[in-house]
């Protein structure tokens, strides 16, 4: 019953925000085309389909609102109009009662909220669609220090299996009805999101992201990751150290302090492309709402990272990808490009590389009418998914989500300084990158870094063969088996007629040596 209500909020959603004409309009058959004229007649949907889609998100709640701003980094999926319209979706949650959260901190750590921490503030400081966060002081025997509790909101798990079940029912409905539901994938998108959900529902996992960006970064100087307290983590409460800064969108409050914006927006770059492309591991939820900058004398300038729910991780694989595509497009290489692209084994095997390198230096020659320094590297990695996505180019989640986040460093570092020289550098990064993967030293290291493997595999190599011969002789192919059978049989019938053959043929030669009148009977 629940879900049947649930359902019907969503269609009178859908109806009022006309949802259904957007789909019904692009649909094959003609009559459903005329059906949603005909639906549409008499309702307001004067305002652009993105806005519509927007604001239906916005009224069906917090996990379609997060299902939207997942959605909008799929910009290789999504016109630009949508994609555009959802990255403005934001988590307006209000919180949830104090009360139920010390409760959720009691039963989760086994102990009274007054024992866990020498001080414990009641009003949330930050709230949104999955947790809201509590300021908190431990006790001096566990260091007294100022940590933030962040707490999972009570009952996630049942409202989202509820609304993750009928998202996967309409992406059913869209694959099956709608002209784009093959190109739009709508039923991997929703299982991508599933997957997304649920690792961001357990807080532990968030825990040891952030302590793996701490421990990569710890040598960089250049941001600031809080410490989890582990004894006091949880699937669904966990608990870090605070942090004491001001969040980058205040450029009047940082310009005020002394921070030096320039240095700072370098900074920024230089921090992402490391992670990038020396540790694989990248913070990929870098919105003006989880970068702070501090101001404590000892840090002072550095940026602060917070909330470690998404993160992106990229293959040695993938990062000679975005190393050569960079490299390429900036030589204006184009046929590279376009051959990386079928390397990849991303691309149908029907395309020609002719007619994508043509497609790429269309939609690629463009940027080079503006200086180099403004010209943005995640709108060329948006626009090769765009080239990509007309020659049904399967690109990976992880480098979607990697294009997603460069244009959010992107934004942020040319707010800070309008002449950041983007390609300036990250151009370094590319170049040792290139360095490591070629030549006698990439050489050498892997052959370093892969030689405890080898000391174990070589005395076994022995051993190996074999049992792989013994496996061969004892294969049980049935069909083998006969066909061997029947080789043998006809071989030993071979064998007797030849013997026969061969012993009648000296027998005669034997009686015609003895009477040459056995040899006139025969011949």
């Amino acid at each position: 019953m629940r879900r049947l209500l649930r359902l019907l909020k969503i269609v009178s959603v859908i109806l009022r925000h006309g949802l259904d004409e957007m789909a019904l309009s692009s649909l094959r058959h003609p009559w459903l085309r005329r059906l949603a004229r005909v639906l549409s007649f008499g309702r307001p949907l004067d305002r652009p389909r993105g806005e519509r889609l927007r604001l239906a998100l916005e009224s069906l709640g917090p996990i379609f609102v997060k299902f939207g701003q997942v959605l909008s980094t799929r910009r290789d999926l999504l016109p630009p109009d949508i994609a555009d319209e959802l990255a403005k979706l934001q988590d307006n949650v209000p919180p949830f009662d104090s009360a139920v959260a010390v409760a959720i901190i009691e039963r989760s750590l086994g102990h009274p909220i007054d024992k866990l921490f020498a001080a414990f503030e009641r009003k949330p400081v930050a709230s949104a669609s999955i947790a809201q966060v509590h300021f908190a002081t431990l006790h001096p025997r566990q260091g007294g220090a100022e940590v933030a509790v962040k707490v999972l909101r009570p009952g996630m798990h049942k409202v989202i299996e509820e609304d993750l079940a009928l998202m996967h029912t309409m992406a059913a409905w869209v694959d099956r009805l709608w002209s784009e539901g093959r190109r739009l994938k709508p039923r991997e998108v929703v299982a991508e999101f599933d997957k997304y959900l649920h690792d961001e529902l357990d807080l532990v996992r968030e825990a040891a992201n952030g302590t793996q960006l701490r421990r990569n970064m710890a040598s960089l100087d250049m941001v600031l990751i809080p410490e989890m307290y582990w004894d006091l983590c949880r699937s669904d409460v966990i608990v870090m150290q605070r942090m004491y800064g001001v969040p980058i969108g205040r450029v009047d409050a940082l310009r005020a302090a002394g921070v030096d914006f320039k240095q700072l927006a370098k900074a920024g770059v230089d921090i992402f492309f490391t992670q990038v492309f020396r540790d694989g591991f990248f913070h990929a939820d870098m919105h003006p709402g989880n970068i702070m900058v501090s101001l404590q004398p000892e840090t002072f300038g550095r940026y602060i990272a917070l909330d470690f729910g998404i993160v992106g991780t990229l293959s040695d694989f993938d990062k000679d990808y975005l190393a050569q595509n960079f490299i390429a497009f900036f030589r204006r290489d184009y046929k590279r490009v376009a051959e990386l692209h079928v390397e990849s084994g991303w691309v149908p095997a029907n395309v020609r590389v002719d007619e994508l390198e043509a497609a790429v230096r269309s939609v690629c020659e463009p940027q080079f009418a503006r200086p180099l320094k403004d010209i943005s590297l995640g709108q060329v990695l948006l626009r090769l998914f765009q080239v990509s996505r007309r020659f049904k180019v399967e690109i990976q989640p992880q480098l979607v989500l990697l294009q997603k986040t460069l244009l959010n460093v992107e934004g942020l570092g040319r707010q800070l300084d309008p002449d950041l020289d983007l390609w300036t550098t990250a151009q370094p990064f590319l170049e040792k990158w290139m360095k490591s993967q070629v030549g006698w030293p990439a050489f050498r290291d892997r052959l370093r870094n892969e030689s405890t493997r080898y000391a174990q595999y070589l005395p076994e190599i022995p051993r190996l063969l074999h049992q792989a011969l013994l496996a061969q002789e004892k294969r049980d192919d049935p069909v083998l088996r006969e066909l061997l059978q029947e080789q043998r049989r006809t071989n030993a019938l071979l064998q007797t007629l030849m013997a026969f053959v061969v012993g009648f043929i000296v027998a005669v030669l034997l009686l015609a040596a003895v009477d040459n009148h056995w040899l006139q009977i025969f011949f």
